[in-house]
Formats: C-alpha cells, sequence, structure tokens
C-alpha cells in the first residue's frame, strides 16, 4: 500500500477513533450498569452465584458476591462520564478476563450452573448452560474494553476537561504563571522581571 493511499485511509480512521471509542465507551457502560444493577438488587443471590463457581473460600465469595456489583457499577459510571476511561476500560477488560476464566473452569469441570452475569446464578440442569455463549459475549466485551484501553480519547468524555485543567495548571506552575491575574509576569514582560 503506497504512503499516499495509506494516509488517505487512516485520516477517515483517525477522525472516527473518537466516535467509534465513545459507542464502545458507552456499549461497556450499560452493560456493567446492567450487570451491577441486577446483581445489587440481590446481594443474596450474588454471592450463591459466585459460589457456585466453587473457586474462591467461604469468606472470599461472600466478600466478591457483595463486591462485584459496586464494582460493576462504578466501573459503568467512569465510562458513562468517560473520566479516568483508560484505567476503567483496563479494570473491565481484567474483569471480562477473570469471568471468561471462571466460565470456562465451571466448563471444565463439569458443572452445571448460570453464570449469574446479570442476576440469577446458582445451579441449574445441565442442558440449561450456555457456557460457549457467554465466554464469546464476554469475548466481545473484552474487545470493547480492550479498544476503549488502546485508543481511549472520545467524544463527551471528562477525561478531555480535567486532562486539560490538570495540564494548564501544571504547565503554568512549570513556568512560574499563577494564571495571568494581576501582579504576574507574561512573555511580553521584561526579563528582568522574571
Amino acid at each position: 500500500m503506497s504512503s499516499v493511499s495509506h494516509a488517505a485511509v487512516s485520516i477517515p480512521l483517525r477522525r472516527a477513533q473518537p466516535w467509534l471509542t465513545t459507542a464502545a465507551r458507552v456499549a461497556l457502560a450499560v452493560v456493567l450498569g446492567w450487570a451491577g444493577l441486577a446483581k445489587i438488587s440481590s446481594p443474596a443471590m450474588s454471592v450463591l452465584s459466585v459460589r457456585a463457581y466453587q473457586v474462591l473460600p467461604e469468606g472470599a465469595a461472600t466478600v466478591v458476591g457483595y463486591g462485584l456489583p459496586f464494582l460493576e457499577l462504578a466501573l459503568a459510571a467512569l465510562l458513562l462520564a468517560g473520566l479516568g476511561t483508560r484505567l476503567a476500560a483496563v479494570s473491565g477488560a481484567v474483569l471480562f478476563t477473570v469471568f471468561i476464566a471462571g466460565i470456562a473452569s465451571v466448563w471444565a469441570r463439569g458443572l452445571s450452573i448460570d453464570c449469574g452475569c446479570f442476576g440469577g446464578g446458582g445451579q441449574v440442569d445441565p442442558e440449561d448452560t450456555r457456557y460457549l455463549q457467554e465466554i464469546l459475549r464476554d469475548i466481545g466485551f473484552l474487545a470493547l474494553a480492550a479498544w476503549v484501553a488502546v485508543w481511549p480519547r472520545s467524544r463527551f468524555a471528562l477525561d478531555g476537561a480535567v486532562n486539560g485543567a490538570v495540564n494548564g495548571a501544571v504547565n503554568g506552575a512549570a513556568n512560574g504563571d499563577d494564571g495571568g491575574g494581576p501582579g504576574t509576569t507574561t512573555d511580553d514582560d521584561s526579563e528582568g522581571e522574571r
């Protein structure tokens, strides 16, 4: 591919990237928010769901069962607001990786459970399991999280405003600028005043 045609392809992609990331960010926020709300409305069921995986000790399963909905809701809020986007996406990717590993583990051990991803959970009839579909779904969510982690710049995100304010304050402080009020020096001031 010549550099001219490569540039012609990359310009539209660079323009589309923030919009694609925005769509991925909002989709992840909806998924994590839905999952968190479904679990937080029935914390005992969330604990039962975590215990059904038979991976964690009883005490840890209880902590994870009660804590997971809050983590999912916090990540959903951060992604929806576009605040700490890369960190929230990486955290979501780790979470989806754990979910995939947990479902694969249950499948490999021959257990019959509902994954409990969107509420519910616990033992089910063997013919009611959908492990492959659940793993493929979570791989799709993992791909969205990876996209957002690699290309976090998006539209309607607070990251830009926060980064701009922080960078402005840091750069101003590094340059001896206190914000441009009375008595401050500027580039137009004489060198002797600095």
